[in-house]
Parts: C-alpha cells; sequence; structure tokens
C-alpha cells in the first residue's frame, strides 16, 4: 500500500541518529517522513557522522543537521532547546546500546542526549546493537526504565549483524518504524485501544487442490481501513483473503480461504473482541490492572462468496477424465451477517455492498439495515469488471437516519471518511 503524501502534513519530526551501522537505513525513514509530509529536522551524534555524512539527511530533509559542532543561540532555534520544544515527535533510529545506556541514566554529554532530556513528549527508540550487547543485563534494564519513561520501543529483528553473526539486535525496518511513528502522532482517544474486526478480500471456494471459485476483489479498500483504524490506535484484527502485505507487522493478521473459515475466525475474533483490554498499571499506585472496556466495531468489507461446490475434490481432477464440458455443483455459503446476529451484540457494524444495478441498487443496501441488522451501509456503485482493483473508490454511508455521498477518492482518504462516519454511530 502506497504511503498517503499528506498522511503527516503538519507534523514536526526531530530525528536523531546515532552511531551504528543502521544508520543509512534512517536515510530511507526519512525519505519515507518527507514523502507523507512531515518537517524533519535530524541531530546526529559524534559518532553517528563516521557512518553518514550529514549533507545526506540535509539533502533530503532540506534542513541543516544539528550536531555538536554547530549548535547555534543567536536567535535562529538551531539550538537543542528550540528544536525539541519544537517537534511533535522525537526518533532515535538507530538507538546504541551506548546511547540507550546514556538516556536510561539521564546523561546529556552529546547534542542528541541533550535534545532527547529536553524533549517532554512521546520518544520512540528503534534499537540497534550486536546480540550480546543487546541482551546485556544492564542494558536490558536501561530499556526497561525508559519503557515507564515516555519512550515506546521498538523490537529488534533477528538477522544477519553487521559482525556476521546471525542473531537479535538489527534495527527494525524502516517502514515499520514510519507506521509506528504515524500511530504516536495520528492516534484519537475514540479509537485508541479500541477492538475492531476488519474482514477483506475475496473468498475462495475450493473446487480441488489447484482450482477455486472466487470474485475480483482485490481487497485494498480493507487494507486501507484496516490501515486507518491502526493509525488511530485501535487495536486491529484483520481476517483476509489477501495477506497484509503494505501494512504494519503489528496488525493482527488471520489468513483465510473460503466462506466457512472466514465465518469461523470472524466469531472467534468478535468474542475476544467483547473481553476488553487490560490497561497498563499506573507507577504511582499498588492498584490491580483496570479493565478497559470500549464497545468493539465491525467493519465487514469482505467478498464474501454466495455458493461453494457441494463436493470440493482432493488432489488435482484431471482434464482428460472431465471431458469437454463439466459441471460443477453449487450450494449456498452461510451468510456471515446473519449468522453472526447474536456474536454481533454489542458490536458497532458497517456493512459494505456493492452493486451494479443503479436503479435498485441503492434499495438493496438499504434494505440491509433491517434485513442484516447492522448499524451503517458502505454502498460502492460499481461499472463492470474492471472497478475493482483500482485506487480510487466511490462510497455512500447509509444509515437509517441519512445517506451521506462521500465522493471519490483515492481509498485511503475514503477510508478516513467512513472512519469518521463510523464515529457517530
Amino acid at each position: 500500500m502506497n504511503i498517503p503524501s499528506n498522511l503527516l502534513a503538519g507534523k514536526k519530526i526531530l530525528l536523531g541518529v546515532t552511531g551504528s551501522i543502521a544508520a543509512y537505513k534512517s536515510l530511507e525513514l526519512l525519505r519515507l517522513y518527507i514523502k507523507a509530509g512531515a518537517e524533519v529536522h535530524v541531530v546526529m551524534s559524534p559518532a553517528a557522522k563516521k557512518f553518514v555524512q550529514p549533507l545526506s539527511f540535509e539533502a533530503l530533509s532540506r534542513n541543516r543537521v544539528l550536531d555538536d559542532t554547530n549548535e547555534s543561540w543567536a536567535g535562529d532555534d538551531f539550538n537543542h532547546i528550540q528544536l525539541s520544544q519544537n517537534a511533535d515527535i522525537m526518533v532515535i533510529a538507530p538507538a546504541t546500546a551506548n546511547t540507550i545506556a546514556k538516556l536510561a541514566n539521564g546523561i546529556a554529554d552529546t547534542i542528541l542526549t541533550q535534545c532527547a532530556l529536553a524533549f517532554s513528549g512521546v520518544k520512540l527508540l528503534a534499537p540497534s546493537a550486536n546480540t550480546n550487547m543487546i541482551h546485556n543485563p544492564m542494558i536490558q534494564a536501561s530499556m526497561k526504565m525508559l519503557a515507564i519513561a515516555n519512550y515506546e520501543i521498538l523490537n529488534t529483528q533477528t538477522k544477519e549483524l553487521a559482525c556476521q553473526v546471525v542473531g537479535d539486535g538489527a534495527m527494525a525496518e524502516p517502514i515499520d518504524i514510519f507506521f509506528e511513528t504515524a500511530k504516536i502522532l495520528l492516534k484519537e482517544p475514540f479509537w485508541e485501544d479500541r477492538r475492531v474486526v476488519v474482514t477483506g478480500g475475496g473468498t475462495r471456494e475450493k473446487i480441488d487442490e489447484v482450482r477455486y471459485i472466487s470474485n475480483f476483489s482485490s481487497g485494498k479498500m480493507a487494507k486501507a481501513i484496516a490501515l486507518s483504524l491502526y493509525l488511530k490506535g485501535a487495536d486491529v484484527c484483520y481476517i483476509t483473503t489477501k495477506g497484509n502485505d503494505g501494512l504494519p507487522k503489528s496488525i493482527y493478521t488471520i489468513e483465510v480461504d473460503d466462506a466457512k473459515e472466514m465465518l469461523e475466525y470472524t466469531q472467534d475474533a468478535l468474542r475476544v473482541a467483547k473481553k476488553g483490554k487490560l490497561s497498563k498499571p499506573s507507577l504511582n499506585t499498588t492498584e490491580s490492572i483496570q479493565l478497559i472496556q470500549k464497545r468493539p466495531f465491525l467493519f465487514m468489507v469482505a467478498a464474501v462468496a454466495d455458493f461453494t461446490p457441494a463436493f470440493p475434490q482432493q488432489g488435482k481432477l484431471k482434464k482428460s477424465m472431465l471431458g469437454e464440458k463439466w459441471q460443477v455443483e453449487l450450494k449456498q455459503t452461510s451468510d456471515i451477517l446473519s449468522t453472526l446476529t447474536k456474536d454481533r451484540e454489542g458490536v458497532t457494524t458497517i456493512a459494505f455492498k456493492a452493486e451494479m444495478d443503479s436503479q435498485e441498487g441503492l434499495n438493496n443496501a438499504k434494505a440491509l439495515l433491517m434485513t442484516k441488522e447492522v448499524d451503517a451501509v458502505c454502498y460502492n456503485l460499481l461499472e463492470d469488471a474492471k472497478s475493482f482493483g483500482g485506487d480510487k473508490n466511490s462510497i455512500t454511508f447509509i444509515t437509517k437516519e441519512d445517506e451521506i455521498d462521500l465522493g471519490r477518492h483515492n481509498k485511503f482518504d475514503l477510508a478516513e471518511k467512513i472512519v469518521q462516519q463510523a464515529e457517530s454511530l
């Protein structure tokens, strides 16, 4: 999924780069921030400049890079206090073991650590170190200390490291750091920690081991809605036939094939969603953890097959055995929304309805409000098979009280509008 060009418009990011071989990946991270419309200032430790020159960051950010040699107090705001105060978030990527230990102990002997101490908002760390260093008890203790001091810490990766040893300690990928940054900047109180189930893609109904019946659904609209909800802080369970390529890895994804699997996993996901979520314990109290209960949501975006082969076969059916004509007997699949009526009690449900009938399509979509007992319907009038798979879509958001034409937009912007409307349900 392409990153929307205006996703971080108006946001100011202070990007800290420390002395790790992973520093070159920070250039890619910076490019992602700029592409999303953010204003980025970079601060580098002395060791970081041994790996990447400041000029590279200046060329991408169009801003001077702050380091230990060029801080100014001559009224141009180019110092660790002003840059920190002007930022919405500080991201340190990569964060070396040395920097992590310094931050945990309040040591500010470089301009970068001075910025970190001066910045009062959320700081995101993407550690990068040799396996033994990252798992050293002192570094582990430092990260635990930072985790309760307004730092968000991304997990490292297990892969071949610069020391040619395969192990844990590689910095998270730039795209994952980007998504976590965006989530911190864009989360909204209404959606934060709210459990949401999103279904997507067209189901594949098995004929034999190599053939199936499906439809032209690309799954792009469902992906856009899952991403929009995730970035607003929702706890998203994404049930899909299309995988989660281009989505944050931390979106919990369940891959399914047919309507039966989608029904079963959606049912399980709704049961989990209705249990609520445990909050983090307070640092200033010994009280037990409290249960947060926000009304869950279900976005039924998947294009579920109406029929499935009555007798799916094992192995591959041979063409020579089937003859010139082949009839496949079909049976109706279970209607997921109707089957889940009791499971959806206490869950706000938004159904999606694609139609090609310009005369009765809207009325058919309205009828779902009563027949399927849903809270809203997203109606999409298609022209033909070519309407599937594009990057733009048109939706009318229908409730019992209103019909709102959301217009034609790229699918992420449209998802944002759908999610905004869903808040009022």
